[in-house]
C-alpha cells in the first residue's frame, strides 16, 4: 500500500516536470485558440467537437490545481502562495456550467479569464506582472501630479480658447479631453494653427505642454517601471539562488553561517584558557 508520503513526493516530481509545465502551457494556449474560435459561424458539428474539448480543457485544469495542491505539504502553504490562488479562483470560476441557462454568459466570460493562468506559469511574465503592481502606487502619484497640470492647462485653454472654438474648449471637461488629443499627438497641430489664427504666440502653450506632459510625465513612469522591474528580477534570482543578486544572497547567508561558528569556537577556547588557567568555566546567565 503507497504511503501517504510517497503520493505526496510523486506529485511533487509531477508538479516540478518540465514537460508537464510545458503541456500545462500548451493547453492554456489552446484553450484560448478554443475561445476565440468558438466566436466564429461555424459549422455546427465543429462546434460540437470545441465545446467537448472545452469540456476536456476545463477537467485537465481540474486535474492539474489538484496534483499541485496535494504536492503541497498542507493546503495553508498552498493557498499562501499569491499565485496559486489565483489559479485556483480561475479554475473553479471555469467549472460555471455553460448551457443556455442564467449563468451561461457569466461561464463564458469566466473561461475567458483562463489566458490569464498563462502568466502564472511563466516566471518571466510573474516578474512583469509582479513589477507593473508593485508600481502602481508610485505611479500614481506622478498620474496626479499630471492631473493637476492637465487641470491648469484646460483651464487656461477654456479661457483663451473657448470663443474659438467651443466644440473643442467649451468647458473643462471637454478641454481635458482636447489636451489628452493633444498629448497623444492626434491631429494636434490642427488644433494649434486654430487658435495660432487668433492668438499667434499659443504656439508656446502646446509646446509646454507636450514638453511637460509626453516627455517629462511619460519618462517619469518608464522610469519608475524600469525601477522595479529591476527590483523585481533581483527579488526572483535570491529566491531561486540565480544571477548576480543569487551569488550575493547566497555569500550572504553562508557569512552568517560562518561568524555563528566562529563566535562558538571562540566561546570554546575562552572555556579551554580557563579551564588550564584553574579558574572556574564562565558561564553564561540563563536566557
Amino acid at each position: 500500500m503507497i504511503s501517504a508520503t510517497k503520493l505526496q513526493d510523486h506529485f511533487q516530481r509531477i508538479r516540478e516536470n518540465k514537460l508537464f509545465e510545458t503541456f500545462v502551457i500548451l493547453v492554456i494556449i489552446l484553450s484560448a485558440l478554443v475561445i476565440g474560435v468558438k466566436t466564429y459561424d461555424i459549422d455546427p458539428f465543429l462546434m460540437q467537437v470545441f465545446e467537448g474539448l472545452d469540456y476536456a480543457i476545463t477537467l485537465f485544469f481540474l486535474a492539474e490545481i489538484i496534483i499541485r495542491m496535494l504536492a503541497e505539504k498542507d493546503l495553508r502553504s498552498f493557498f499562501r502562495k499569491g499565485w496559486n490562488l489565483f489559479d485556483f479562483i480561475i479554475v473553479v470560476a471555469s467549472l460555471v456550467p455553460v448551457e443556455e441557462s442564467e449563468m451561461a454568459l457569466l461561464g463564458r466570460l469566466l473561461r475567458i479569464f483562463r489566458v490569464l493562468r498563462l502568466v502564472s506559469m511563466v516566471p518571466e511574465l510573474r516578474i512583469l506582472l509582479n513589477a507593473l503592481v508593485s508600481s502602481i502606487p508610485r505611479m500614481g502619484y506622478v498620474s496626479l501630479l499630471m492631473f493637476i497640470i492637465f487641470y491648469i492647462y484646460a483651464a487656461v485653454g477654456t479661457i483663451f480658447f473657448h470663443g474659438i472654438n467651443d466644440y473643442l474648449w467649451g468647458n473643462i471637461s471637454i478641454s481635458l479631453l482636447t489636451l489628452f488629443r493633444v498629448a497623444t499627438f492626434e491631429d494636434w497641430t490642427d488644433v494649434m494653427y486654430e487658435t495660432m489664427e487668433v492668438y499667434p504666440l499659443s504656439w508656446i502653450y502646446y509646446l509646454s505642454f507636450i514638453f511637460i506632459a509626453a516627455f517629462v510625465f511619460l519618462n517619469m513612469m518608464i522610469g519608475i517601471v524600469l525601477e522595479t522591474l529591476q527590483k523585481e528580477h533581483e527579488k526572483f534570482d535570491r529566491e531561486n539562488d540565480q544571477g548576480e543578486a543569487g551569488e550575493i544572497h547566497w555569500l550572504r547567508l553562508h557569512a552568517e553561517v560562518m561568524e555563528q561558528r566562529l563566535e562558538r569556537m571562540e566561546q570554546m577556547l575562552e572555556q579551554l584558557t580557563d579551564a588550564k588557567d584553574g579558574t572556574p568555566a564562565r558561564r553564561d546567565p540563563p536566557p
